[in-house]
């Protein structure tokens, strides 16, 4: 695979996440409803930064967390050089 296809598959990726978040904040914005609920995981290397704003999201934020832990150790595992 060259970088050329790499390039575009991942701004491709970049524009599907853009259109996504879109996409969705129009449907929060016309249901109506004033309950929104959220949470995220920031990765800094193999360390964790887990958020939300309450503790389902936080729970689910954390599941996200490991699997994204063990997607980079098992990466780091096979890509090391020895």
């Amino acid at each position: 695979m060259d970088g050329r296809t790499l390039i575009g598959a991942g701004m491709a990726l970049i524009l599907v996440g853009f259109l996504l978040v879109f996409i969705g904040t129009l449907v929060a914005a016309s249901s109506g409803s004033g309950d929104v609920e959220g949470g995220g995981v920031i990765m800094i290397g193999p360390i964790p930064i887990v958020f939300g704003t309450n503790r389902n999201a936080a729970t689910l934020a954390m599941v996200l967390a490991i699997i994204l832990m063990g997607l980079w150790l098992a990466a780091a595992l096979l890509l090391r050089g020895d």
